[in-house]
């Protein structure tokens, strides 16, 4: 699936969100950033300029109580592989199926 929105555009969005949900959650930044053990210059980076790591993103989601939906929707779902006999079942079976990336 091909999304529409710009990285930039998504970033932007998600700086908003989590200032919102600091706000709405009565935090301010030195409490937020105390509690995740984020420094607050980071913090104040990130809520001006959009700027993180991904694992400081991932601790202030941890107190702002976003990291399970960011897990699920980062999560790949196994594909199901439907049969139409029972030869392409014991064939399935039969042969190892290596998982690789594409070259480009």
């Amino acid at each position: 699936m091909i999304s529409l929105i710009m990285p930039s555009k998504a970033q932007k969005k998600l700086t908003e969100n989590v200032r919102l949900r600091r706000l709405q959650m009565e935090l301010t930044q030195e409490g937020l950033a105390k509690r995740s053990g984020v420094p607050l210059p980071t913090l104040r980076k990130f809520e001006q300029k959009g700027a993180i790591s991904l694992e400081s993103f991932l601790k202030l989601q941890m107190v702002l109580g976003g990291l399970e939906n960011i897990l699920k929707a980062t999560d790949v779902e196994k594909q199901r592989t439907l049969f139409s006999s029972i030869d392409e079942v014991l064939e399935a079976g039969s042969t190892p199926t290596r998982k690789r990336g594409k070259h480009k």
